[in-house]
């Protein structure tokens, strides 16, 4: 739950280092807040921080500070990242990757790093909306 509420953290304009919010949020919650591990990995890698990390050149710089969680924790994350609006109200994942590539606009870092990502965010937003119905 904390790192839902964390996520997007990396946004705050003090925290920018590397332009790539989920690593300077994590960052910033192991070095300053000094957060819980899984918590900082989360947020590290939430919504298919890997893509962006990529196109960046900080593919190295993430996985070896901050290893990937697998499973229903990672999936949850991006969840609640994708199917909530910048302001916080419930959208469908769909809505919200059109929002993030309308608001980046096209040839963005961000626009084409979600682009690329979209089918594991939706298959990650699928797969926690399976095990919601399943209780």
């Amino acid at each position: 739950m904390s790192a839902a509420w964390l996520h997007d953290v990396g946004y705050a304009p003090d925290l920018v280092a590397t332009g790539m919010h989920q690593l300077d949020g994590a960052r910033y919650l192991r070095d300053v807040a000094h957060a819980d591990d899984l918590i900082c990995r989360l947020v590290a890698h939430h919504s298919s921080a890997f893509i962006e990390a990529r196109n960046r050149g900080l593919s190295e710089q993430l996985a070896s500070e901050f290893p990937p969680v697998e499973g229903l924790l990672s999936h949850a994350i991006t969840y609640a990242d994708m199917t909530t609006t910048p302001d916080g109200e419930p959208t469908e994942v769909e809505s919200r990757l059109a929002e993030i590539l309308a608001r980046y606009g096209e040839g963005d870092l961000v626009a084409e790093s979600i682009r690329e990502a979209s089918p594991l965010i939706i298959d990650s937003v699928r797969v926690v909306t399976t095990a919601l119905a399943e209780g």
